[in-house]
């Protein structure tokens, strides 16, 4: 699977390559390239914009209601924010996965590139 993304807050050119999901494991994610092009519209940089882009392609890969996938970012400073996902209440199930393993393959990814961009990310699954 390979897919360019484009849009506020995602990687202009960047490639999303080899991400599958089985079951409850997230394997093989490898995101190359691109320059982040995240802002709030007015030209300014939206703190954990990549972050909450490649947040919000994961969840909307792994439910059956991807329109009903929604992330509210919370900035707690400079360097830090918090996103807060929610899904359609059937899809619940799909995303936190047997035993928390997708939820937590999902924080460690998003983590993971918030720490790319110098931000500390955390997501939190409400309902």
């Amino acid at each position: 699977m390979s897919e360019d993304l484009e849009g506020p807050g995602q990687a202009a050119g960047a490639d999303v390559t080899g991400a599958e999901v089985t079951g409850a494991e997230v394997t093989g994610v490898e995101v190359t390239g691109g320059e982040v092009t995240g802002d709030d519209g007015a030209g300014n940089r939206v703190v954990g914009g990549e972050a909450k882009s490649v947040l919000e392609y994961m969840a909307r890969q792994i439910v059956d209601e991807p329109d009903a996938v929604v992330i509210d970012p919370d900035q707690r400073g400079p360097d830090r924010v918090d996103l807060r996902l929610h899904v359609a209440p059937d899809d619940m199930g799909k995303i936190i996965g047997r035993r928390g393993r997708v939820a937590q393959a999902i924080r460690t990814v998003v983590r993971a590139v918030g720490a790319r961009e110098g931000v500390e990310t955390t997501v939190d699954i409400v309902d």
